[in-house]
Parts: C-alpha cells; structure tokens; sequence
C-alpha cells in the first residue's frame, strides 16, 4: 500500500478538488447525524451497509454530492463505521463517540 500527501493550495486550478473535499465533509456530518439519530431511537449503532446504501440514493439525487467518488464515500462510511465499533467496545474506558466536523478542519479525502 502507498500513500501520498499533497499540499492543496487555494488556487483556481484546485476549485474542484476544494469542492469535492467540502462535499465529503458534508457527507461526512450527514452519517454522523444518521447515526445519532438511529442510535437515539432504536439504542444501536447503525449497519455500515445500510448507510451505504443510503448515502448511495441520496447521491443519485444531490449533485453536489456526486462531486466526491464512489470508493471516497465508501471508505468514509467504513471509517466512521469502525470509529463507533471502537466506541461502543471501550466507551467505559472514556472513549469519546465521533463527533461533527466544520467543513473548515476537512481537509482530506481517501481514495482506494
């Protein structure tokens, strides 16, 4: 496996990669919320296919959504995913839930 990191600078060349960065956050935050909510209503986290499966229908209708790919989404909703397996297996050793992000302090994205 390798990993590169790049330094994005403000620039107009760089407006579409901002864009799509923004929307990842977006979809990010949007999966947190589902998972509160569902954790609130039902007492259990949320299935990783499930939001999947979600995410990939509101996708087909939100165009600013579709500026990020489909492997980026994927990899996002398995790490939130496995941030809140972690969560619920250590929440007694004062483990903290994952929580929202400002679009601001988004600053990456992952691709497979």
């Amino acid at each position: 496996m390798k990993t590169y990191q790049f330094k994005l600078y403000q620039h107009k060349r760089n407006k579409h990669l901002h864009s799509a960065i923004n929307a990842a956050s977006n979809i990010y935050n949007h999966c947190i919320a589902l998972h509160k909510r569902y954790y609130r209503l039902f007492g259990k986290h949320l299935n990783k296919n499930k939001l999947m499966k979600h995410i990939a229908k509101i996708r087909k209708k939100n165009e600013y959504w579709q500026l990020v790919g489909s492997q980026a989404v994927q990899d996002l909703v398995q790490r939130i995913d496995r941030a809140y397996q972690l969560f619920f297996k250590n929440h007694k050793k004062g483990v903290r839930p994952p929580n929202f992000r400002k679009r601001i302090k988004y600053k990456s994205i992952t691709l497979k």
